[in-house]
Formats: C-alpha cells, sequence, structure tokens
C-alpha cells in the first residue's frame, strides 16, 4: 500500500467515525444547550425537567411532558378531546389553512394547540389547561377558546382551582374574528370563576405574546412565570417604531415584567410543582355556605345552541 492509499484510508475511517458520532448525536444520546453550548447526556437532561443543570437554560417543553410534571401519576382525566378546528372562513394564505391544519395534526399528533384536563398536583385537585406551542405557534383559534371555557366552567362548577400553562404567538390569523372573541369569552368565564372565590394561576412560558397576553395570561390571581421567558403584546420592533426610542435588552422578559409588577413571581420548572401546590393550599376555599352558594353565578351544563362557537366541531 503507497503512502497516497494510507493516508486516503485514514481520512475515510474518519470521516466514518464523524458520521457515526453525528448520527449518535442526533439519534438524542445528547443534546446541547442552546444557551451556553454545554452537551448533557439527555437521560439526565429529562430528569431535570429540560432545564440546563450548566446555566439554568429552560429548553422549550411540551403540553404532554408538562402534565407528566405536574400531575399525579394516573390522576389526569383530559377533557374535550374529540373537538378539533374547522375553516369556517376558507382562509389562504400560501396554503389553505385546512391543508395547513392537517399537516400540523398529522406531524404533532395533536388536535389543536391546547390540552384540558382534571388532575390531581400534589394529591391537590384541580383543573389544567396546558398550551403547546408546536401547534401553530400555540395560536388561540376557536378550539382553544372553547376547550379553556369549558375547563373553566368545569372548575367553577366542582370548585376547583385553575392553572393555565400559557405558550403562544397570540390569537390565530386564519380563523379571524372567530380568534378573538376567544379572548372575551375565555375572559369572561374567568370572571365567574373569581366571581366564585376560586383561584386561577396562570404559568407564563416562552413565548406568552399577543392575543394570549392580552387576556388569560395577564388576569390571574397569582402569576407566575418561568425565568427569562419572552412575555409581551406586541413584537419588540413594532413597540421601538411605535415609540421611536431603544428599549432595554431585557425588555419583555420575565425578569423585566417582575421589576415593573406585570407577573407576581418568577419560579423555575424544577419548582413549579412544589410552588403551585403551596398556592393552592393557601388559598383553598372554605366550604360554602347555602347563602353563599346562592349569590354564585350559574354556569350551565351546555351552553344553549345559539351561543355555541360554530368554527368548532367534535369528530
Amino acid at each position: 500500500m503507497s503512502l497516497f492509499d494510507w493516508f486516503a484510508n485514514r481520512r475515510k475511517s474518519g470521516s466514518l467515525s464523524k458520521e457515526r458520532q453525528e448520527r449518535e448525536i442526533a439519534d438524542g444520546l445528547w443534546s446541547k444547550c442552546p444557551a451556553c453550548g454545554v452537551l448533557t447526556y439527555t437521560k439526565d437532561l429529562r430528569t431535570n425537567q429540560m432545564v440546563c443543570p450548566d446555566c439554568g437554560h429552560h429548553l422549550r417543553i411540551f403540553a404532554d411532558q408538562r402534565v407528566q410534571q405536574l400531575i399525579d401519576p394516573g390522576t389526569w382525566r383530559p377533557l374535550d378531546e374529540d373537538l378539533c378546528p374547522v375553516d369556517p372562513l376558507k382562509f389562504r394564505d400560501r396554503k389553505a389553512y385546512q391543508d395547513r391544519l392537517r399537516e400540523t395534526q398529522d406531524k404533532t399528533g395533536l388536535r389543536d394547540a391546547v390540552q384540558t384536563g382534571l388532575g390531581q398536583l400534589d394529591r391537590l385537585p384541580l383543573g389544567l389547561g396546558v398550551m403547546d406551542f408546536r401547534f401553530m405557534g400555540g395560536s388561540m383559534g376557536s378550539v382553544v377558546g372553547e376547550k379553556l371555557t369549558r375547563l373553566i366552567e368545569r372548575a367553577t362548577r366542582e370548585r376547583l382551582p385553575v392553572v393555565i400553562v400559557c405558550a403562544s404567538g397570540g390569537a390565530r390569523m386564519q380563523e379571524g374574528m372567530l380568534s378573538l372573541m376567544q379572548m372575551a369569552k375565555i375572559s369572561a368565564a374567568l370572571e365567574r370563576h373569581r366571581e366564585a372565590g376560586l383561584l386561577y394561576v396562570p404559568v407564563l412560558t416562552h413565548p406568552t405574546t399577543g392575543g394570549v397576553t392580552a387576556s388569560f395570561a395577564m388576569l390571574g390571581d397569582i402569576i407566575v412565570a418561568e425565568p427569562k421567558a419572552t412575555i409581551g403584546f406586541a413584537g419588540r420592533r413594532v413597540v421601538e417604531q411605535t415609540l421611536r426610542e431603544k428599549l432595554p435588552d431585557d425588555f419583555q422578559t420575565s425578569e423585566y415584567l417582575l421589576t415593573h409588577g406585570f407577573v407576581d413571581t418568577i419560579v423555575p420548572r424544577t419548582q413549579l410543582k412544589q410552588t403551585l401546590a403551596q398556592l393552592i393550599r393557601l388559598h383553598q376555599p372554605y366550604p360554602p355556605s347555602p347563602a353563599q352558594a346562592s349569590q354564585f353565578v350559574h354556569v350551565p351544563d351546555h351552553l344553549p345552541e345559539s351561543l355555541s362557537v360554530n368554527s368548532v366541531r367534535a369528530d
């Protein structure tokens, strides 16, 4: 074998070794932190609830993972799993909305951008809604609004606290006004929940923006945020162009909003379940007297057909 062939073989075996190493990393054995670049054994990262052990960066997680982290095993009861979005406006941008929905559902295995249900958190019963950013950026369409409203109304009837984990780019433009009206519908349900003397805690994660921020994300009795989450209404560039001035580097972060009184506390994900359990225990209502119970706003089991949302259907 010539010297040139020897070097060629070494180069080839080296590239194969590199491909094998890259394939192992791509297969999920190791995860790279997008903030500090440190490689962490994926199993250890999941044990730490997808929080980088080196820098504390919170990697994005999805609705099913969040439910597993917060709800006691064997106590989760999903609600309204059969609700599916439709396309009442026959909307089309670069592709038809109906096609976009179908592709996203096939890719994610989700019906829409929120999961709701009843369960126990540290043995405490509650209603939980979790938004999932994988589904069209967690945008709030008619199904998201309907599922969250039904969750809140169910919790009001059963006198349960409500926790909603927010992760959304805002209202879903493909549904136009039908999407915007969900802001008022959810807010009205939360007001009835408040009048019943019950606790509501939104958990703001990265990102929480647009119409979600302008409605139920900011209506909590106690507003909790994850560290360094982006929270705001309009985008940074839009605000700068409107005000015609440079904004602080930490503008629209959890820490900035905490300083200015828009959120009540910042809780790392690894401490979230314990913190929520403490808040629920501290705010558990006394059983109402008959006189008090008669003053509660009645929430019907089913809305009149005239008030139903036409852009929601059940398979």
